[in-house]
């Protein structure tokens, strides 16, 4: 977890509002999600700032999906089919972006990100495991992917699909961006 004052107040207070509409207390999500009471207390207080894996820990336990966390708002929005670059919702903050098409996934069947990944940038030192099957093809650069206990460093053209279920991360360990275009089914990251 890495202290940034303002936008893990953002996240923070996100996350104080999708528990308190859940109707959960900090006490029965961190037994839910298996992460200390006195962590949820520090992010929703925007004291500390959760990579994407402990986040996505966090959310398992109420349970939504990332996607759904950064795009809650109560409302169902009306679908729609054409996207301009500006109409992608970001759904992550630091250093890996994720642009989704589309905000809310519910009642969708798959879900498409563009991902950026800065030097050094990686989904976190917890692994990520989720519903479904995934799969993603390199842009720009490379991207090392982990997927139950196998890694492989990815380069432009090349590809990855797997099961989400099994534990995987994944990290930029070179030294210019990674570009790559992902897909989720069900929509569950």
């Amino acid at each position: 977890m890495s202290e940034e004052p303002h936008q893990s107040e953002d996240i923070g207070q996100r996350v104080k509002l999708v528990r308190s509409a859940y109707g959960f207390s900090q006490r029965q999500l961190a037994k839910r999600s298996q992460v200390a009471n006195a962590t949820i207390s520090q992010i929703e207080s925007g004291k500390v700032n959760p990579t994407v894996g402990m986040l996505k820990k966090i959310l398992d336990g109420i349970p939504i999906t990332l996607s759904e966390f950064f795009t809650f708002d109560g409302k169902q929005a009306a679908d729609k089919v054409f996207y301009r670059a500006h109409d992608l919702i970001e759904i992550s903050e630091g250093g890996v972006s994720y642009r989704q098409i589309g905000g809310n996934l519910a009642n969708k069947s798959i879900q498409l990100l563009r991902e950026i990944y800065q030097p050094g940038a990686h989904t976190g030192r917890h692994e990520l495991k989720h519903e479904g099957e995934e799969c993603g093809i390199i842009l720009k650069g490379a991207l090392k992917v982990t997927v139950a206990g196998t890694s492989r460093i990815l380069t432009a053209g090349e590809a990855y699909y797997f099961n989400s279920d099994q534990p995987h991360s994944f990290k930029n360990d070179g030294t210019e961006v990674c570009e790559l275009i992902s897909a989720c089914s069900p929509p569950s990251f």
